[in-house]
């Protein structure tokens, strides 16, 4: 009997060492997959937050279909000034809740944008968005549109719809997520395939050497995304853009869709780099949502992607 007790107590000690062994075990897994989780986060910095504290906002003119570029007027042929910045009080810009998260909704009633009080040069932006409902002149039969303008430099308002600054365009739009835009008189370099006649535009593919587009080129300000990687109506889309002196990559879920490369201005007749400035998310005549808007500085082109510039 004394022999099987101790037996007994003996097995009891070795299932509860083992027990408590693997207890051990499991929760230094799951610590070191916290950390590095937590690792992978690092150097990220949200830019949404209830108050939209980290963003200015501008609002211009409700254009109306027919819209030429000319300078909006009253009944009475009078100039018309824009709303202009920070006086929202038409709700273009607000912040929701969902799943306790904050959510930009940009109503797109009224032409314009929200854009950060800080200027980046260097960053790795990313970003999710998805398109509401609503459509509003001068888009009602159109695609519902918005963008991603970065290197945002200048006044507002100098541009054809009068609504925002100097900057290169990564175009949010169903169906054309990632084309590129010049906006004034930037310029820069794209991987393209060369249009065909004036009745065509550049269609972005890594394989093709860089063309220029925008100020001064003969190709012009617009390029085509290399394929549409856009989800379904309804469904969250992440976006990636990266800057790194003077070269960029537009990344839509997780496809990248067009490389640039010297960004560029024209300032009193003088060529001066773009590299640096605010970001704008545009307000343009349709309903949008962001979520999850982060970026963080980058020191190097992030290794995956040096490809496209070799």
């Amino acid at each position: 009997m004394c022999w099987n007790t101790f037996n007994n107590c003996f097995t009891v000690r070795i299932e509860l060492k083992l027990n408590l062994m693997k207890k051990i075990v499991v929760l230094a897994l799951v610590v070191l997959a916290l950390f590095s989780c937590n690792k992978q986060e690092t150097g990220w910095t949200s830019l949404l937050d209830n108050d939209l504290s980290q963003w200015d906002t501008y609002l211009s003119y409700r254009f109306q279909d027919g819209y030429n570029g000319t300078a909006p007027v009253d009944e009475n042929g009078n100039p018309v000034s824009p709303i202009g910045l920070n006086n929202d009080e038409y709700d273009v810009f607000s912040v929701l809740l969902e799943n306790n998260e904050p959510v930009l909704k940009i109503s797109g009633e009224i032409y314009g944008c929200v854009v950060t009080k800080q200027e980046y040069a260097n960053y790795h932006l990313k970003l999710k968005v998805k398109w509401g409902d609503k459509k509003y002149p001068p888009r009602k039969k159109l695609l519902k549109d918005s963008g991603i303008m970065y290197h945002s430099v200048g006044d507002f308002g100098n541009d054809y719809w009068r609504s925002w600054m100097l900057s290169q365009e990564f175009q949010v739009m169903e169906g054309h997520m990632g084309d590129f835009w010049s906006q004034q008189s930037s310029s820069i370099e794209v991987r393209a395939f060369l249009p065909e006649g004036t009745m065509m535009n550049p269609v972005a593919d890594g394989s093709q050497p860089f063309i220029p587009l925008g100020s001064g080129s003969e190709y012009g300000g617009f390029c085509l995304r290399s394929c549409n990687f856009e989800n379904d109506p309804g469904e969250w889309n992440t976006l990636e853009l990266i800057c790194y002196e003077g070269k960029s990559l537009h990344i839509v879920n997780d496809h990248v869709v067009m490389v640039l490369q010297n960004s560029r201005y024209r300032k009193n007749g003088e060529i001066v780099p773009l590299i640096q400035g605010k970001i704008q998310l545009q307000s343009e005549a349709a309903e949008v949502f962001y979520k999850d808007i982060q970026i963080r500085d980058i020191d190097e082109l992030p290794a995956a992607y040096l490809k496209y510039f070799d």
